[in-house]
């Protein structure tokens, strides 16, 4: 029997509902209006449309958006100027520096200069250390996006194992600090974990993020598993024209998909939930802000 499908296009839009409602009600009873700012250095194609969608977005749910396009060669002094200043601006909730940046910027000291409450991409040194000690923080959109999939398809994740394929400070570590936070029994497993496959097809959840295109294969995973590939990959598609390509996940789907209970697709699984995850992050950030409730559902 073929694995239940989790359309992770579907949820992102019950999400951005969510948040579009929150933000009517900050407006008409608060009179305050959630604002993100998005900074792009450079013309990086890619990165360029992945902005206008998040601009688009942020719109869509009545939020204010701000984007801040510079040249590539913006001095690190003047981008570190325009991020103070953005920490400095009560009408900007959220901020996110488009990765990557040109190569004589450096990453960590930009990220770390913006205010770790308005770090809606969850990637500042003190919100990683919150995270990683169970304490309240701003969340990577990516693992919080996987996170609201598995609690609406399982429920409670209390004492289940999960196993995350890839180590990254932006999906694989903060996941695996997620679902220990949810009372999973937590593996990180790698290129240098030995058995791979069997630590693999004991888990009940696996969440695919190794940047390894089909790398996890259909014996690999457990009947009735839960199946979140977080991987985006672009390979060859000789059968749609010379020179063509197509996405795929970290996870081989055809032969996945016959064994587990559940699995997201790519596209439209997790890539979907990433920008919705960054406007329920705004909102949050909104609301701690200005001590109120919290979003329900919206966090981790």
């Amino acid at each position: 029997m073929s694995a239940t499908i989790i359309d992770g296009k579907a949820f992102a839009a019950k999400v951005r509902a969510q948040v579009a409602d929150e933000v009517t009600k900050l407006k008409s009873e608060h009179n305050i209006t959630p604002g993100l700012a998005v900074i792009l250095v450079g013309e990086d194609p890619a990165s360029e449309v992945y902005v206008r969608n998040k601009g688009k977005q942020t719109v869509e749910v009545g939020m204010n958006s701000y984007e801040h396009k510079l040249d590539a060669s913006t001095s690190e002094a003047d981008l570190l100027a325009l991020i103070d200043k953005l920490n400095n601006d009560p009408s900007v909730h959220g901020i996110l520096c488009q990765l990557p940046l040109p190569d004589h910027l450096n990453e960590d000291l930009v990220i770390n200069s913006i205010a770790p409450e308005k770090d809606v991409d969850g990637f500042h040194i003190s919100n990683v250390g919150l995270l990683g000690t169970g304490q309240k923080s701003m969340v990577p959109c990516t693992p919080l996006g996987c996170l609201m999939m598995l609690r609406d398809h399982h429920g409670s994740l209390s004492g289940l194992n999960a196993v995350v394929v890839g180590r990254s400070n932006i999906v694989g570590k903060p996941m695996a600090n997620l679902l220990l936070r949810d009372s999973c029994t937590v593996t990180i497993a790698h290129s240098r974990t030995k058995n791979i496959e069997e630590v693999c097809k004991a888990a009940d959840i696996v969440v695919a993020a190794v940047g390894r295109p089909e790398m996890i294969t259909g014996d690999w995973i457990g009947k009735g598993a839960t199946v979140i590939d977080v991987g985006i990959n672009r390979i060859p598609a000789p059968e749609r024209g010379e020179g063509k390509m197509r996405l795929v996940g970290d996870v081989h789907f055809d032969s996945a998909k016959e064994v587990a209970g559940a699995i997201t697709p790519v596209p439209g699984g997790v890539g979907p939930m990433t920008i919705a995850c960054l406007l329920a992050n705004t909102l949050t950030a909104c609301a701690r802000a200005n001590n109120l409730p919290e979003p329900e559902g919206l966090t981790a």
